[in-house]
């Protein structure tokens, strides 16, 4: 269908934390008496889920909107992508040439046009991508630490986890950083438990296999099961292991690893052996192109958030490897290298997703999110390429009740600013929390006994 511009629908009723009712002392709010505003704020409202699982594609390094999804054939030479646009699926919606797969996908997609932030480095950009909160600092050397937020599948985890064997999140096949590891990837605060199953061997192997979920071959379950007795009476008796809040919950994680070694349904879900060469072809032959074919067969097994880095590395500086930070450092050149990786490995992928998703009738039910950090900047610079640009950037929805063929706001001639309705991170954490049933006004606590609400704004608006 058309994008249209839809009349603002009001967001969800206001919850107060409790932050705001201690900054109010007392006073009433709207004739609200204090016991009846608190009331109001501990309980979270009831939402009935749209989605039951999430997709997470993380496109490390901050993929350009001008050069794919936002394009502005009429600006300055200065700013125009040298990529042409092309027509969709979707009447009055364009986008990069080398993306004809995707365009004929459009009708399924949201687009939002609108994204944006002021972290201009990576570490603190992809902190607040991952988790939905704003960093302290838009500096490089932002170190992950238990003062800052959990990962969305952590949150996730905590609040509405799984109940039938499989893990509530995954996170694969990589950990990223720039230097030192970006925050936002595990379950900080929340404690160990609330972990994502990690895991960073290459699906695109011949021998992919998972060595959490593999015994070693002189260590039947019985013999792990009795060393895990026996560990769980020194510690209570000799009491050796004090629950800081980096140990918080490793016990829990520990036996949740052994339930996943003896499920032959998580197994199961994992071997990836099991895909017909021709469906695995469909993927591409990437570890990319593979990861998301996990991630369908991951959704299947019901796995509730799956979350793919597209690379470890920001990279940019050679042809088949690394992320989307094409500066054109090192004489490398930004439409020489992403034009022949980046961008066919995108086209072949995500489309190949959204029609088993589709096929399979796990659409409607999945929410599909494809994004980085931030985007890049409209002016191309003395080396053909594009710097690092938070202020205006698209992110793709598809899925789990989103609309398809829909575009939510809109940028500038240059695609540098957000003309209309601007949409922060902590906004689309709280649209993806809020397709899953949870009420983005939730708190939760951090380990100073904080209260620390998980999301903003959800945006009605992309809702079906």
């Amino acid at each position: 269908m058309a994008p249209s511009k839809l009349s603002r629908t009001p967001c969800q009723p206001w919850h107060p934390s409790r932050r705001a009712i201690v900054q109010a002392g007392g006073a009433g709010l709207l004739g609200l008496t204090v016991p009846t505003w608190l009331k109001a704020a501990a309980k979270p409202q009831s939402i009935a889920p749209r989605a039951k699982q999430v997709i997470f594609l993380f496109q490390w390094g901050g993929p350009s909107q001008i050069d794919m999804f936002d394009m502005k054939p009429g600006a300055p030479d200065d700013v125009r992508s040298p990529y042409a646009p092309i027509s969709t699926s979707v009447p009055d919606v364009q986008i990069c040439e080398h993306l004809p797969e995707l365009a004929k996908r459009m009708d399924r997609i949201t687009l939002i046009r609108s994204m944006t932030h002021r972290m201009k480095n990576h570490a603190p950009a992809g902190y607040y991508a991952l988790s939905g909160q704003a960093p302290p600092t838009d500096d490089q050397r932002l170190r992950d630490t238990l003062d800052l937020f959990p990962a969305y599948g952590s949150v996730v985890d905590h609040l509405a986890p799984n109940r039938h064997g499989m893990p509530t999140a995954v996170s694969y096949p990589h950990v990223i950083r720039d230097g030192s590891i970006v925050p936002g990837q595990h379950a900080s605060f929340l404690g160990k438990k609330h972990d994502p199953l990690l895991f960073l061997e290459d699906p695109n192997n011949t021998n992919f296999r998972l060595p959490e979920l593999r015994l070693p071959p002189n260590l039947s379950i019985d013999r792990l099961t009795r060393r895990r007795e026996m560990q769980q009476l020194v510690d209570r008796q000799a009491r050796l292991l004090e629950y800081s809040a980096s140990a918080k919950g490793f016990d829990d994680y520990y036996d949740k690893a052994i339930a996943m070694l003896t499920s032959d349904h998580v197994r199961k879900a994992f071997d990836l052996a099991a895909e017909p060469d021709e469906v695995r072809d469909k993927y591409g032959r990437t570890t990319y192109g593979q990861s998301c074919l996990l991630a369908r067969r991951l959704i299947e097994a019901r796995v509730k958030f799956v979350t793919v880095y597209f690379s470890n590395s920001i990279g940019g500086r050679e042809i088949g490897k690394g992320g989307w930070d094409t500066h054109g450092f090192d004489d490398s050149r930004m439409y020489k290298i992403v034009d022949q990786y980046q961008l066919p490995i995108t086209d072949q992928t995500l489309p190949t997703l959204l029609d088993e998703l589709e096929d399979r009738g796990l659409l409607e039910e999945t929410l599909v999110v494809w994004m980085g950090e931030f985007g890049r900047t409209p002016k191309i610079n003395k080396n053909e390429s594009r710097d690092h640009w938070p202020q205006c950037y698209t992110t793709l929805l598809a899925g789990g009740g989103t609309k398809g063929g829909f575009v939510y706001g809109s940028s500038d001639a240059h695609a540098a600013f957000p003309d209309e309705d601007p949409v922060k991170p902590e906004d689309l954490a709280a649209t993806m929390y809020y397709l899953l049933g949870i009420d983005p006004a939730t708190e939760i606590i951090d380990r100073h006994n904080r209260p620390l609400v998980i999301g903003g704004k959800p945006l009605l608006d992309v809702i079906a």
